[in-house]
């Protein structure tokens, strides 16, 4: 059987990221605007691949094993909560405020991931409960007032597409080599694909679920610095309220898994994040209500489920109608 060319792996890869790009650029040509009309739009951009690659990351890694999580939100604030204010307190730089905010998420990371093992208690419903613990320590570490570091022109001086592009580069080669090139990354694909023969194997469940945890949250903590540095300031949520930040990686993910048949799955999930950065690019340039946003970005992730729930029959019927036409 021949084997696809490199090329043609290359392109499918690219479909979806230049299909939106094209789709979109028409669309601005239409309404008499520009999708990158100044330094500001290329900034806007940029974050946006850098949240959305780094969350569908932290998303994607703990749910390809079955262990769904609501608290990457709270993990995010909550890390950025103590990284601001120990910034504030201390007066380091944006690198070691940055270096602060990832090993505090790792732990937290690391004290869920601990939860979920010594209780059993499926993840979902841990990830819940400790979505609210966060959201309260977060509250109670600042008195609800949250973080604010406005006069700190270093740390917000870090928002620089420059900086962005460095910190999207570093996670997809982190995360590629870790998770196709270490043995902790071949223990994580062998317990995917028989969880039981994998442990009788040898292979420690335990240990890889508290790393899949770690790793998890010290992306989501990279996540929180990032917003720190593009507002000045870290407001509080209780209630849920920090779980939305999870739901603009479904999309991604799902893009990325199908890009993944073609190039490195990592490496699709940032183009994934690519695609989502462009459509959160065209809301701003459109001037998009956030209702209508929701609608259309729920409308787009429940399109692409539905091709991709019959994607064998769409394409048989599609070259069958080839066939005749030939």
């Amino acid at each position: 059987m021949k084997k696809p060319s490199l090329i043609r792996n290359l392109l499918l890869s690219l479909l979806i990221p230049c299909t939106v790009f094209l789709v979109l650029e028409m669309i601005a040509f239409a309404k008499g605007v520009r999708l990158f009309a100044n330094a500001d739009s290329w900034k806007l951009f940029f974050r946006a691949v850098a949240n959305v690659t780094l969350t569908t990351f932290a998303l994607s890694i703990n749910l390809d094993s079955g262990r769904f999580d609501f608290s990457l939100g709270a993990v995010s604030m909550l890390s950025a909560t103590v990284a601001g204010t120990l910034a504030q307190q201390w007066s380091i730089g944006p690198w070691l405020t940055l270096i602060v905010a990832i090993a505090v998420a790792a732990l937290l990371g690391l004290v869920h991931g601990g939860v979920y093992v010594l209780t059993r208690i499926p993840p979902i419903i841990v990830s819940l409960g400790m979505a609210l613990f966060f959201e309260g320590c977060a509250f109670a570490y600042t008195g609800g007032k949250g973080v604010s570091l406005v006069t700190r022109t270093d740390i917000i001086g870090f928002s620089r597409i420059g900086n962005y592009i460095l910190v999207t580069v570093i996670a997809v080669s982190l995360i590629v080599l870790l998770f196709d090139y270490t043995r902790f990354g071949a223990d994580y694909r062998a317990l995917l694909s028989g969880q039981k023969i994998a442990v009788e194997t040898g292979i420690r469940e335990v240990g890889n679920a508290l790393g899949c945890y770690a790793v998890s949250g010290a992306l989501m903590g990279v996540v929180g610095f990032i917003s720190l540095a593009n507002t000045g300031s870290q407001q509080m949520s209780l209630n849920f309220g920090s779980i939305g930040i999870m739901f603009t990686a479904f999309l991604p993910m799902f893009i990325g898994g199908w890009i993944g048949r073609y190039i490195n799955k990592r490496v699709g999930i940032m183009l994934g994040a690519v695609s989502m950065a462009l459509i959160s690019l065209a809301y701003a340039r459109f001037d998009t209500a956030s209702s209508v946003q929701s609608i259309i970005s729920a409308l787009l992730l429940v399109l692409f489920l539905i091709y991709l729930n019959n994607e064998y029959a769409i394409l048989s019927r599609f070259r069958k109608k080839q066939e005749i036409k030939e």
